[in-house]
Parts: structure tokens; C-alpha cells; sequence
């Protein structure tokens, strides 16, 4: 497919966005997103693999995912199934051959059924999200990623992604090939999407009580603008009667799995909002402060405001506010609860906010992991420090405001007992 069909066609899937929307301001200094060099997980593998400090293996049948998958850690219980057509390899992905997605905490891989690459975004702490392809075909044991700052910003670079390049879940409601029926509406999806407009177009295993979804559900043109009946798709534990999972890594497309990416994808974009805004508003205010001859490091009104916005959208990602309640049990069917659980730090006392709830929210105590993240860190210390700031007088206040209402007096002590002792820089701000 050439590379000018490729953009017609994903404009066409995103009809809401234009060519390469919102990438304007992150070429130009002090981002400059396409001529600046990488660091990331992905860039730090291409540099292990010239170096022969690592060697991906190629099968007949997967390529180099397996291998890739373990060069990564990214964990097989991560795979979640998606067959509407909404990505680059769409001639390929149908609900026969739906399209597998693999995450860990800074990189996730797409890998389609006979596809010509493997597709991979890595979080990187200065760029946000970095695209990648790898050739499937075998190339021998030091095959070469490519990076991509074109036709994957047409629909990850947009208001959907907060204006950053970044990632985005969609529900839609798809024919039997697979094609989305846009006539029926398409949502962005995070952790604030109620259960019952989520996984339109894609295939979900686990319970869930009586709570109803849009995965696992194919439609006719005429049904998507009806009522929906999905019975069939609801608290399935197997797949096995719908599409050959033998030909995937594994055989599920984990609830779980599915709630913490959707929640993952919200707060890395909120924090690459972060990060730029803040060394947009400095690099503006030195370039400003130059040409009215203020002195060096006068603070310009718009960056303080600049900086505040963004650090407020992050607190709020991170502390889940409007988080969509659940209202059964949500038990997933690969082991990815269990497998996430256990990869997070603990405090002194057991606890970790990677400790999963869903039984009426998602975890057990309500603040993002991903504060602990290399991307989190990153972070300009003046951004880093008013959301830290934020966060503490948050979680110290006797009644915090409207906002963060949902967070009870324990749930406030549990966080910052946690933070206390596994963030540094936040305890910091208590002195």
C-alpha cells in the first residue's frame, strides 16, 4: 500500500481530524519531535541490537514478536484483540484476524496476522510517544526498526490525544468484515468511559456481573442504529468459537488488561502534554524577556498560567477523577491482574498502586502508577513540582475540593503513606 493511500485511508477512519493536526507546534524548538533524537526502550533495543549486546529471533509463524515481546518484557497477558479497521495494516485485521496489542508501563507492539511490520510506540520522557515499524520479514538476528513522524500522526496527533503525539482506544461498532460503521458514532476511550459505550470492535474476555459492553459484537449497518442486543458477547472466558486463536500468542483479550491500557493511554498523554507545555512556556518566556529586555528568568503571567493548566489536567489523570464506577466484580481470564500486581513496588506495609480493585473502581488505591514512571520523572522539575505540590495538598487537606471528592479520608492516607515512601520528591514537599 502506498504511502499516499495509507493517509487517504486514515483520514478517512478519523474524519474528524485533518493531515498531521496539532503537530505544528511540537517541530518547532524546544521540542523540534521529528529531528530530535530518541530515548526510549525502543531506540535503547536498536542500539543493543548494532552493539550485539542482543539478538531478536525470527519463527515462520510470528516473526520476531516472541522474541520482541522478551527483549521488551512486555507481557503475553497484556494481548488484547481488536478486529475493526482502525489502524495502519487494516487490509489485515478483520474479526477472523483480529489485530493483537502487547503493553507494558513504556511501550506497546501491534502485530497483525501474515502483517508486513510489527507496529510499536514507546513512551519517551522528552518526545512523548515515538512509532516504530519492524519488518516481518527475517531479516537475520539484528533487524532495523524505523521511525515514523508522518502518516501515524495523522490520528495520533490530535484533541483525541491532547494535542501531543500520543495514543488513543476507540469504541465503534463494525460489520462482519470488520469495517467500522461511523454512522453509529465512534468514542474515545479512558478510564471516565462508562462500561457500556467500551470494546465496540473488539473482542473481550472476562466476567463482569451484569454490566453490559459493546465487545465481541458484529453488527449489520441496520442493527447499529437500533437497539443493541449483545448477549452473546457478555462474560465470555473463550473465544475459541469466533476466530483461531491458536494462531495468537495467546487466546484471550484480557478485561483487565483491556481497563489498565485504556487508563495507561489517558496518563501518558497527559503527562507529554505536561512535559511539552511546561518547556514551551519557558522557551516563550526566554525568547520574550530577550526582546522586551526584561532581565533574565522574569516570569511572564502566561507561563505560570500555562504550566498550572497542564499540571492540573495531569493531577487529575492521575487521581482518576471521573473515573466511570463499576457496578459487579470484573475478573479477567489470562492472568494479567495477577502478572501486574506483581511487577509494582511495594511500600513497607505490602502496598502498591498497581494493587487492582474492580469491584467498584479500577484500583485499589486511586492514584496512577505511572507516577512512578521514567516519563513521570522526566518531567521539568518546575511541572514536576507543582503537580507534587498539588497532589499533597490533595491528599493533606481536611476536605479537598469538589474536584477530588471521590477520594475518602482513607483512600487519601493510603496514597500518601505510599508515596511517602516510595517517591522521594514527594515527601519532599512536606517539609
Amino acid at each position: 500500500m502506498t504511502r499516499r493511500r495509507t493517509l487517504l485511508l486514515l483520514c478517512l477512519l478519523c474524519p474528524t481530524l485533518g493531515p498531521l493536526q496539532g503537530q505544528d507546534d511540537f517541530e518547532d524548538p524546544p521540542i523540534e519531535y521529528s529531528r530530535s533524537t530518541p530515548d526510549n526502550p525502543v531506540s535503547r533495543l536498536q542500539q543493543r541490537l548494532q552493539n550485539q549486546q542482543s539478538q531478536l529471533s525470527w519463527d515462520p509463524e510470528f516473526g520476531y514478536l516472541k522474541s520482541l515481546l522478551h527483549e521488551l518484557q512486555v507481557p503475553v497477558q497484556s494481548q488484547s484483540l481488536v478486529f475493526s479497521k482502525t489502524s495502519l495494516q487494516l487490509r489485515r485485521i478483520s474479526p477472523r484476524t483480529p489485530r493483537a496489542l502487547y503493553f507494558n508501563d513504556d511501550v506497546y507492539v501491534g502485530f497483525c496476522q501474515q502483517g508486513d511490520v510489527l507496529e510499536l510506540s514507546a513512551v519517551d520522557p522528552l518526545l512523548g510517544t515515538v512509532f516504530y515499524t519492524l519488518s516481518q520479514q527475517d531479516s537475520g538476528p539484528t533487524p532495523a526498526f524505523v521511525r515514523h513522524t508522518d502518516n501515524c500522526l495523522v490520528c495520533h496527533s490530535s484533541s483525541r490525544t491532547d494535542g501531543v503525539p500520543g495514543h488513543l482506544a476507540r469504541s465503534l461498532l463494525t460489520d462482519r468484515n470488520g469495517q467500522p460503521l461511523l454512522s453509529a458514532g465512534s468514542r474515545n476511550v479512558n478510564h471516565t468511559t462508562p462500561v457500556p459505550d467500551r470494546w465496540g470492535g473488539w473482542y473481550v474476555t472476562g466476567t463482569h456481573g451484569n454490566q453490559k459492553h459493546l465487545g465481541n459484537l458484529i453488527v449489520t449497518e441496520a442493527e447499529a442504529n437500533g437497539p443493541l442486543d449483545n448477549t452473546k458477547g457478555l462474560n465470555r472466558t473463550s473465544l475459541t468459537d469466533l476466530f483461531p486463536t491458536t494462531r495468537y500468542l495467546s487466546g484471550h483479550s484480557d478485561i483487565a488488561a483491556l481497563m489498565v491500557l485504556e487508563h495507561q493511554i489517558l496518563v501518558h498523554n497527559r503527562i507529554t502534554r505536561a512535559s511539552f507545555a511546561v518547556r514551551e512556556a519557558l522557551h516563550y518566556e526566554t525568547t520574550m524577556n530577550a526582546a522586551l529586555h526584561n532581565p533574565a528568568g522574569t516570569r511572564l503571567e502566561s507561563t505560570t498560567r500555562r504550566i498550572s493548566s497542564a499540571a492540573d489536567k495531569l493531577l487529575e489523570a492521575l487521581l482518576l477523577c471521573d473515573e466511570a464506577p463499576l457496578t459487579a466484580t470484573i475478573t479477567g481470564t489470562s492472568g494479567f491482574a495477577e502478572h501486574f500486581a506483581a511487577t509494582g513496588p511495594r511500600d513497607s506495609h505490602g502496598r502498591s498502586l498497581r494493587d487492582l480493585d474492580m469491584q467498584t473502581r479500577m484500583f485499589r488505591y486511586p492514584c496512577s502508577y505511572l507516577i512512578l514512571s521514567p516519563a513521570f520523572q522526566a518531567l521539568h522539575p518546575e511541572m514536576k513540582s507543582a503537580v507534587l505540590t498539588r497532589l499533597q495538598n490533595v491528599l493533606t487537606e481536611p476536605t479537598p475540593a469538589p474536584r477530588y471528592s471521590h477520594l475518602s479520608a482513607a483512600d487519601r492516607q493510603n496514597i500518601r503513606e505510599i508515596l511517602s515512601e516510595l517517591l522521594p520528591e514527594f515527601a519532599a514537599t512536606t517539609r
